[in-house]
């Protein structure tokens, strides 16, 4: 092994302690736990909110409404419910269309797979942080006479900037998806998204916030996984995609994604939403030269935090699979009283 693997490896092993000191925080009733004082992390608060305003007065859309049925090709009877929770980015702001909203495109991509109609209920909300998650949870579980198939939460970033204690933040999310499996859903979490990646943030503020955004989102994937859950690295906002072309994959507000960036998202998640699912074969065999793995839980959630797009899945514990599943392209969207999804057979075909 060269000594920058090594090197590598020891980074590796230290996030990954902090990752799972943070977890055990949260389950032990711990405080505040982490790499940042809250003075670094108040001085990242700051620059955050001057970029959301600094970008020509831009300001995001109220995200659509993207609930309803989706894949209608399908028909409408035994649709696969598909559920999802978190905040302004799981809600899909900065955008203008139902059919561009994360639940939307999902939806689509997984009821063509399933040859299944999809039937969206979203219940994200702008500006919450992981302790609105139990008002959400209560409102999909209430009066529904089946829970889930399958929920997605994506939460993370407003805990960052508001600063929430990261055991804090960890514990309302596993108490989530604890409730979630409990009644019978799947559930994915995309993990805390990179801020650094927010372009009026410059050095060396870029790097605190990326250091604080993947030390919680390694904490969330050890939680999540504990809990019989699967998680996704948002890392960067899923993909170089960003870093080289920002101006395409950020929104009007140059702080939420644009329709571009959700697509590339949705697309990273898909694989794992129906893997989750059982529709594809799922197997525990390992691809190397992916740089798949099986490693313990809290390494798994400390590398997969640094390269976006990894999935995290529970093995024998306290082992977890480290997976780079291949994105599969998302059929055109649109809202439920509009065009259905096209067939399964122009799917496979892309």
């Amino acid at each position: 092994m060269t000594e920058v693997a090594r090197l590598e490896v020891a980074r590796t092993v230290s996030r990954a302690r902090v990752a799972r000191r943070i977890a055990a925080g949260a389950a032990y009733g711990g405080g505040s736990i982490g790499l940042l004082g809250a003075a670094a992390v108040g001085v990242v608060l700051a620059e955050v909110q001057l970029a959301k305003r600094s970008v020509g007065g831009g300001t995001a859309p109220v995200p659509p409404r993207g609930d309803g049925l989706y894949g209608l090709a399908f028909g409408r009877i035994d649709p696969l419910h598909l559920c999802v929770l978190g905040d302004s980015t799981a809600a899909g702001q900065g955008v203008r269309r139902a059919g561009q909203t994360p639940g939307a495109l999902l939806a689509s991509g997984l009821a063509a797979v399933a040859e299944r109609p999809v039937e969206v209920r979203n219940v994200a909300l702008p500006g919450a942080q992981s302790d609105d998650l139990d008002r959400q949870v209560t409102l999909l579980l209430a009066g529904r006479g089946r829970p889930p198939d399958v929920c997605v939460i994506m939460i993370g970033a407003n805990d960052v900037t508001h600063r929430m204690p990261p055991t804090q933040s960890v514990r309302h999310l596993a108490s989530a998806v604890r409730r979630l499996r409990t009644a019978g859903a799947e559930v994915v979490v995309g993990t805390c998204p990179d801020l650094g990646t927010i372009e009026p943030v410059y050095q060396p503020l870029r790097w605190l916030a990326r250091r604080v955004s993947r030390q919680l989102a390694a904490a969330q994937t050890i939680v999540a996984v504990e809990q019989g859950g699967r998680t996704v690295s948002l890392g960067d906002l899923l993909g170089p995609e960003f870093a080289a072309n920002p101006r395409e994959m950020f929104g009007a507000d140059n702080y939420h994604p644009s329709a571009e960036g959700y697509a590339t998202a949705a697309m990273a998640v898909l694989p794992t939403l129906c893997a989750v699912l059982g529709l594809w074969p799922e197997s525990d065999r390992l691809e190397p030269e992916r740089d798949e793995d099986m490693l313990p839980v809290a390494r798994a959630a400390a590398t997969a935090a640094a390269e976006a797009g990894t999935e995290v899945t529970g093995a024998r514990a306290p082992w977890a699979l480290l997976k780079h599943r291949r994105r599969r392209r998302l059929p055109p969207t649109t809202a439920p009283s509009e065009t259905p999804a096209p067939s399964p057979t122009e799917v496979r075909r892309s």
